[in-house]
């Protein structure tokens, strides 16, 4: 089993949150290798909850920016590849959206995760844009 509980993301143990996004394959589209830009991004987001199993293992994050009253953006939503298909994900969107019920719940899915946000109750948003950032840009 695991427990879901917020935390403060500057304060979480940053190669124990970078081995928790390689083991989910969510490593593979942030920039874990970093060091310091992801240390600034756990520390930037201020709503993330964690799960950890009964060994206090880090097993789920989901790390969201949110102004508490109209939108949450859910940044990440990483669980380790040995919990997936558990209820872990579905737990920390739970404990995300209690902790800002008013606020829309907003996220951009993983290519191989489009499947996964519909049968939570997530709608799909046709006019939704991003705009790469300059290490991003040719």
């Amino acid at each position: 089993m695991w427990k879901c509980e917020q935390v403060i993301g500057g304060a979480l143990d940053v190669e124990e949150a970078a081995a928790l996004y390689r083991a989910s394959t969510l490593a593979e589209r942030r920039p874990v290798e970093d060091t310091r830009r992801f240390t600034r991004m756990l520390a930037g987001a201020n709503l993330v909850i964690v799960a950890r199993d009964e060994d206090g293992r880090l097993i789920g994050i989901s790390r969201s920016i949110t102004d508490g009253a109209y939108a949450t953006y859910l940044s990440d939503l990483a669980v380790d590849a040995a919990y997936q298909g558990k209820g872990v994900g579905r737990d920390l969107i739970r404990a995300t959206r209690e902790a800002a019920p008013q606020a829309n719940l907003i996220l951009l899915a993983a290519p191989a995760a489009k499947d996964y946000y519909p049968h939570l109750g997530f709608t799909a948003h046709t006019s939704a844009w991003t705009m790469n950032g300059p290490a991003h840009q040719a």
